[in-house]
């Protein structure tokens, strides 16, 4: 299995739960075709952080949670597939996705 070390900024709240500060780098692995997907990123997180399982994505249906939202090169990437490939920038570690809290209100 090929794999690349990534960088990913997680929102504050989730940070102190997963008992982080700054940034968070991971080792993901590539899909067969030697891209690194969204999927693989989460996937990554939830096996590293256990505690995060449910908080990104929900439990049964892996969907992102709503109040989330993801970036990759300054690009919203949140209503992307989930095994869509990320910009090479992220996946070359020289830029960091984002998983940001959305911010509701009126």
């Amino acid at each position: 299995m090929i794999t690349t070390m990534i960088r990913v900024v997680i929102p504050a709240h989730l940070r102190t739960l997963a008992r982080v500060e700054g940034e968070v780098r991971l080792d993901v692995p590539l899909d067969p075709g030697g891209r690194l997907t969204q999927r693989a990123v989460l996937d990554a997180i939830e096996a590293r952080y256990p505690m995060l399982r449910g908080t990104i994505r929900d439990h049964v249906t892996h969907e992102r949670r709503s109040f989330l939202r993801f970036f990759a090169c300054q690009e919203d990437v949140s209503l992307e597939p989930p095994d869509a490939p990320l910009p090479d920038a992220v996946a070359s570690g020289a830029e960091p996705f984002l998983i940001v809290g959305a911010i509701a209100g009126g």
